[in-house]
């Protein structure tokens, strides 16, 4: 593994030493309709401590749980996250944002956007 625990390298290297010692491409937990399901499972909790207000070192564990479980999905479908997390970044920061409601929105597709369309209609 990576001696440099901050980088992309070392996170990838990590999740996939954890996929090699369970042998999840062998068992099964590298299959994708189950990553989606673990992947809910972690927003469900992320939003309970979000709503609960419950401590950010618990917040901070629960998103990890997350980006394991997106690292791991990029090595089980055998993507290349990293260069497709630069070219979204790369297209969002072209966008301008826009206050819909009082919040700031980077899309001109947001459900309210549409929302009111479709009343003005």
């Amino acid at each position: 593994m990576p001696t440099e625990t901050d980088s992309w390298d070392a996170m990838m290297s990590a999740v996939r030493a954890f996929h090699d010692k369970h042998e999840l491409r062998e068992r099964g937990g590298e299959e994708l309709t189950y990553r989606v399901a673990l992947m809910a499972e972690e927003l469900g909790e992320i939003s309970a401590y979000i709503t609960r207000g419950k401590a950010r070192k618990a917040l901070a564990e629960e998103l990890a749980d997350l980006l394991i479980l997106i690292v791991g999905t990029d090595i089980a479908a055998n993507l290349d996250l990293k260069s497709a997390f630069w070219v979204k970044m790369n297209e969002l920061m072209q966008r301008q944002s826009q206050m819909v409601d009082g919040c700031i929105s980077e899309c001109p597709h947001s459900a309210t956007s549409i929302e009111k369309r479709a009343i003005a209609t």
